[in-house]
């Protein structure tokens, strides 16, 4: 027998392509097979439907993106899992613009094997529960503020900082990395500031 002439990763790599220039709804099979020059027949030997390779462009995306962000965090570095985003960004131009330019619901859709659903809710629920690793790491506290704090700053911060860039399909510049540590800097600040205020009446009482 012959070796398949496209692989898995052909047909992953074609819809990445697709969906990252034209959005998630523009990787139909058609799309996608005629980009590789494959026949349909093909694509349906390696994958259920389109819903199943939305949803893996999805996990492969935000798995390699939560990777260095969780790295940043088991070090106890708040500011580094913020500057994360940019550098990514950099280095994965067009799984920076599935992630961060659409929302999970473009990918996340349709009937699914088994063994794919239980890979995105467990990847769901480890995000989830990452916030409270975020708020610890920059606040050393896991309260409702922190949390909230938390998620701006590694989160909303960075992703604003780098979108413009990802709708020019251009890597963010080194200012980005400049504004997105300086409001870290300054909601850190304000944060402690605001905690030792209490303490410095009831010591002046």
């Amino acid at each position: 027998m012959g070796q398949a002439k496209f692989s898995q990763t052909d047909f992953l790599a074609a819809a990445q392509a697709i969906a990252a220039a034209e959005g998630p709804a523009a990787a139909t099979i058609a799309s996608i097979t005629a980009r590789l020059g494959a026949p349909t027949g093909s694509f349906y030997h390696r994958f259920a439907s389109r819903n199943v390779v939305l949803g893996e462009l999805w996990l492969r995306a935000v798995r390699d993106f939560q990777e260095g962000i969780g790295a940043a965090l088991d070090a106890g570095d708040g500011l580094a899992a913020a500057l994360h985003t940019p550098a990514w960004v950099r280095g994965h131009l067009d799984n920076a613009r599935l992630l961060l330019m659409y929302d999970r619901k473009d990918f996340v859709q349709g009937e699914w094997p088994e063994e794919l659903r239980e890979r995105v809710a467990e990847m769901t629920r480890r995000m989830e529960a990452g916030s409270r690793q975020r708020a610890r790491a920059i606040f050393g506290e896991d309260g409702r503020e922190e949390v909230r704090l938390a998620q701006f700053l590694i989160s909303e911060v960075p992703v604003a900082a780098v979108r413009q860039h990802l709708v020019r399909r251009e890597p963010p510049p080194p200012l980005v990395d400049r504004l997105i540590r300086t409001t870290y800097r300054a909601v850190v600040a304000d944060y402690r500031a605001r905690k030792r205020k209490p303490g410095l009446a009831e010591r002046a009482v």
